[in-house]
């Protein structure tokens, strides 16, 4: 008896000694793209969405504060940017993917140009790496698009070589989303791609009875396949932070 009080004495220690995580915070910032969809908008989904499911939530928290339309100018002026950098933390990692709504030269709410786009970029990851927190920039999702051979093509070229000059002016890691994406949509082709969008027929779906053809927003189907390709290159680039991916529960 006195022995197995001595095991349990042992055992009990040992538990209090083994490490555990400190909590960290990853900031979702960007656009429509990645955002959090109301219900009325179903099956249209962000990437943001099912990529938060990959997380052990004892140790990281999602916080997706990207919003439909916004730009990196719209981001900092509707005050979204402050209440990200008011909150980040030391260990917290930053994502900031944005692009789409910059180049918008018709909405002059949201429009920025090429260098005011960079500073803006700039911006984030500087007070970002202030709050000792890791900024990871992105360059934008593509729109599906596919020329006379059917073969995907760059839809945000200007943007997207902004942001990885950014980044290599920075040093910081980049995520080449517009390069992946089109890949994704290389390899299911010009009328298989479509499942990755918000493609509906007249009557296929209550919350769009005149249908829809949308060649930026996704899918579930497609929201969760850019949300893997985002998780394999966290993988490479940050295997630590990848040791808080939720663990399967073996049956």
């Amino acid at each position: 008896m006195k022995k197995l009080i001595q095991i349990i004495l042992v055992c009990s220690s040992l538990a209090f000694m083994i490490p555990t995580k400190n909590k960290i915070t990853i900031w979702m910032c960007g656009d429509s793209t990645m955002s959090i969809k109301e219900t009325k908008a179903y099956p249209e989904t962000g990437w943001g969405m099912p990529f938060s499911y990959f997380w052990d939530t004892a140790s990281v928290s999602i916080v997706n504060k990207a919003k439909n339309g916004r730009s990196t100018k719209t981001f900092i002026s509707e005050g979204l940017w402050q209440s990200v950098i008011d909150n980040v933390k030391e260990g917290d990692y930053v994502f900031i993917e944005f692009g789409h709504n910059d180049e918008s030269k018709e909405k002059k709410d949201r429009y920025t140009t090429i260098e005011e786009y960079k500073n803006n970029l700039r911006k984030f990851i500087s007070e970002s790496q202030n709050k000792k927190a890791t900024p990871i920039l992105f360059t934008p999702v593509s729109r599906r698009k596919f020329d006379s051979s059917s073969v995907a093509i760059e839809t945000h070229k200007e943007y997207s070589a902004a942001a990885r000059e950014v980044a290599i002016e920075q040093n910081i890691t980049l995520i080449d989303l517009d390069q992946k994406t089109i890949e994704l949509y290389s390899k299911f082709g010009k009328e298989q791609s479509k499942l990755l969008f918000l493609q509906l027929k007249a009557g296929e779906h209550p919350n769009y009875p005149d249908g829809k053809e949308d060649n930026t927003h996704y899918s579930e189907l497609g929201a969760r396949l850019v949300a893997q390709i985002v998780l394999a290159e966290l993988k490479i680039k940050f295997p630590d932070l990848c040791e808080r991916i939720v663990k399967p529960v073996k049956k």
